[in-house]
């Protein structure tokens, strides 16, 4: 146990270091930057540098204890920017996920709306095109040329770059989330939302820990996304913060949608794989496990019957 416990103990701190501190004391040295310099000497060095000759030779800098002092606030000033980080991060996940978008406030609510509806003309315009270049090419006797095919796969990927999907949710990684959720209900009959807390319990460990770090991978995403924000901020006393705040945007967008795709199919591959083995957890043995018939079977069994009427 005492092993243990210094292991865990070992990984946490490791965690909270490379987390929390590290990108934290990386933000502080942009402040200090941003509080040196200022708006009108933003790229002067000669001033950084000074400024650091004169914080050496402080009285406080110049005795052990408030070395220790120094040393003790910055690292409680690089943790709260790293929590302020990773809070502000759990807010972009929620808006980039948007599973709950028309419970957002009023403003926010309508610009989703109109964002949603905006997202699914565009997809249906181009899910019609790709129909008719599909009809087109499935006719008898329809004669297919290279140009053609080139032609309905770039429409495919045009669809794909707006929505897997018919756009239900206002950002491209919501609506990816959504997708499997859409598929498993249209091809296998399956409610992830009421199937998964069964299935999560009824997988290998080898699966929930490949869907864990996904699902990390993407909290670690929009975090970086929180950096972001913060360092956005900085552009009020010194504007090359904005520099460092859109390189970070940037990364984060692509990290967050690359994080989402492999989050969602994880969660797409094991509730087709594996919802056999719950089925027959829970004694349906003999339905197709692969089957829409078996999906049904699955859910009658695990949505608990409705509170009974009054009165009864």
């Amino acid at each position: 146990m005492t092993g243990f416990l210094g292991q865990l103990g070992q990984k946490l701190a490791e965690r909270w270091l490379t987390l929390l501190v590290l990108p934290g004391a990386l933000y502080l040295a942009a402040a200090a930057c941003a509080r040196a310099l200022g708006q009108t000497h933003p790229v002067a060095v000669s001033r950084i540098s000074g400024r650091i000759t004169t914080w050496s030779h402080s009285r406080t800098a110049a005795t052990t204890a408030g070395q220790v002092l120094l040393l003790a606030g910055i690292l409680a000033g690089a943790a709260a920017a790293g929590l302020a980080a990773q809070a502000l991060g759990s807010a972009i996940e929620r808006g980039v996920l948007a599973a709950d978008w028309g419970q957002w406030p009023f403003p926010a609510r309508n610009l989703a709306a109109r964002r949603t509806a905006s997202r699914r003309a565009r997809w249906e315009a181009v899910h019609k095109e790709y129909s008719d270049l599909y009809r087109a090419a499935a006719r008898p006797g329809a004669t297919v040329t290279d140009e053609d095919r080139d032609r309905r796969l770039a429409t495919w990927h045009g669809r794909t770059r707006i929505a897997a999907e018919r756009p239900q949710r206002p950002t491209w990684s919501g609506d990816r989330i959504n997708a499997a959720a859409v598929r498993l209900k249209r091809d296998r009959h399956l409610e992830i939302g009421t199937l998964w807390p069964h299935l999560w319990l009824t997988m290998p460990e080898t699966t929930r820990t490949q869907i864990t770090d996904a699902r990390q991978d993407l909290t670690r995403a929009t975090a970086l996304g929180g950096w972001a924000a913060l360092y956005a901020a900085l552009t009020w006393w010194w504007w090359p913060a904005a520099v460092l705040a859109a390189v970070l945007a940037t990364v984060a967008r692509h990290r967050i949608r690359a994080a989402t795709d492999t989050y969602a199919t994880l969660l797409e591959a094991a509730a087709r794989l594996h919802t056999g083995e719950l089925a027959a957890a829970l004694g349906v043995s003999d339905a197709d496990s692969t089957g829409a018939e078996s999906g049904d079977v699955v859910m009658s069994l695990l949505k608990p019957l409705p509170p009974p009427l009054a009165g009864d």
